[in-house]
């Protein structure tokens, strides 16, 4: 996945495809003071989830408002996408699952709105001068309202919208994003978000990002405001609603420190989740500056989720964390959240460079060369089902080798460069480079082999891209 680390004993997350369709009618050409207007794509044309974002504009920012009911799970919300047309758009398209779209409107002028599957189609006004030119900025918004779905991938596990005992999870990869809120939902198309959230007095709402003031509480209802500025990928965003302890503090450099933990499980998880400050500065120390304003976490009980999530700024874990879980998720802050895939093929930038920081830290904490680490993961034979960098299936983009023989591939470069000084520069310059941007594969490799001055050709063949296992000294 982006990610998700399943939990020790869990089953891993495995992908799913949304293969909505659109009805055509909709989608005939417009033509716009002379300039013809088409409409934007239904998909990206991802590898493993075609249909998964939309094409013809790349939004900048949501404006989320939630009213939510956790006893009947059930939410009233509305957002407002600011967005930036890429081709002359007759009509585009959001990802939404199972919620029922009120109304909606383009630049404050009614829209009409087509729904297939998970598909929304909308189409601005009729008329040709209110067409959307290529280069506009425009602001959509849509009012919904329902229950949010469940949405239920291949080996059972859950994503979406995942209800708890004292309320309910949000969470995201790869495609549970869209059944709490509509957008653009590919990793390719990051944005800033605000979110607003009012839930039952006695209730905490957390998401990503910073407070942007205290709460308020009117007629027995509290509202939490949170504003996240960094570019986000939508299925790193969350929301966690129940009762949680909550923590505020600041670490060197004014990042905002912020914990909520569910009281059953505060007690054993107070140790790890004390040492988060520690683990960020340790891993800015090899992989460069913290990229964002705020960490923390959010700890539920374990039966709320199978898994835990990288969700960007403070990673969700299902019940106490180990240590190495917590390097595992933080990592994921610099490979993953702000230097995000391209496409669900380059899972493997996030997941072998954050496997390859639980190594790190072993070697460097507790005496455990990397080089063991590495051994061990060589010998496992779940390791070698396929390259990492080519998943046969969605269904494996977050299977075994992309995090495993994923991190085979940085130990590999690591030992290529044969300097750690080199070596860690090396990590650090690639999170500048993409810092809070997208990159490929193709990046990556091409990224390395120019800063090292190396033809390692060799290495991606045998490591990245081959189908059978090398020698481990190969």
């Amino acid at each position: 996945m982006d990610h998700r680390t399943p939990v020790r004993g869990a089953v891993p997350r495995v992908a799913r495809t949304a293969l909505p369709l659109l009805v055509l009618a909709l989608l005939a050409p417009a033509c716009s003071g002379g300039v013809e207007g088409k409409p934007g794509a239904s998909g990206v044309r991802d590898p493993y989830f075609p249909k998964l974002g939309n094409g013809g504009y790349d939004v900048s920012h949501y404006a989320i408002t939630l009213d939510v009911d956790p006893d009947e799970q059930r939410l009233r919300g509305s957002v407002e996408i600011t967005a930036r047309a890429t081709q002359d758009l007759s009509s585009f398209n959001l990802d939404l699952a199972g919620l029922t779209v009120d109304s909606a409107t383009v630049e404050g002028r009614p829209a009409a709105v087509n729904r297939a599957g998970d598909e929304l189609t909308l189409r601005a006004d009729a008329k040709a001068e209110d067409r959307l030119r290529r280069g506009e900025t425009f602001r959509v918004v849509v009012r919904y309202s329902g229950s949010p779905k469940t949405i239920t991938d291949p080996d059972g596990s859950e994503e979406g919208w995942l209800p708890t005992d004292d309320g309910a999870v949000a969470l995201g990869e790869p495609t549970g994003s869209m059944a709490w809120f509509p957008g653009n939902h590919h990793p390719s198309d990051k944005a800033a978000y605000d979110l607003t959230v009012t839930v039952p007095k006695g209730l905490t709402a957390v998401s990503n990002g910073v407070l942007a003031g205290p709460p308020t509480t009117e007629k027995g209802r509290t509202t939490f405001r949170w504003h996240t500025a960094e570019p986000m990928a939508s299925y790193l965003a969350t929301l966690a609603v129940g009762r949680f302890e909550t923590k505020t503090s600041t670490m060197a450099g004014g990042i905002t420190v912020f914990t909520a933990v569910d009281p059953e499980v505060a007690k054993a998880s107070a140790r790890t989740v004390a040492r988060v400050p520690e683990v960020v500065a340790w891993e800015a120390e090899h992989f460069g500056p913290y990229p964002f304003s705020a960490t923390g976490a959010i700890v539920d009980r374990e039966d709320d989720s199978g898994y835990a999530l990288e969700t960007q700024n403070r990673p969700f874990f299902p019940g106490p964390p180990s240590v190495g879980l917590l390097v595992h998720e933080m990592a994921h802050q610099w490979f993953g959240d702000s230097v995000t895939p391209k496409s669900w093929r380059d899972m493997w930038l996030n997941e072998g460079p954050a496997t390859y920081a639980e190594w790190l830290w072993e070697e460097e904490k507790n005496g455990t060369p990397a080089e063991e680490s590495f051994e061990d993961a060589y010998e496992d034979e779940d390791n070698w089902a396929f390259p990492p960098a080519d998943p046969p299936s969605a269904a494996a983009v977050s299977d075994d080798p992309v995090y495993g023989r994923g991190a085979m591939v940085i130990h590999k470069i690591r030992e290529a460069v044969d300097d750690d000084e080199e070596f860690f520069a090396l990590l650090k310059g690639w999170t500048k480079a993409h810092r809070h941007g997208n990159a490929s594969t193709a990046d990556f490799t091409a990224y390395v082999e120019k800063e090292t001055g190396q033809d390692l050709s060799g290495l991606w063949k045998a490591w990245l891209y081959g189908r059978s296992r090398p020698a481990a000294d190969g």
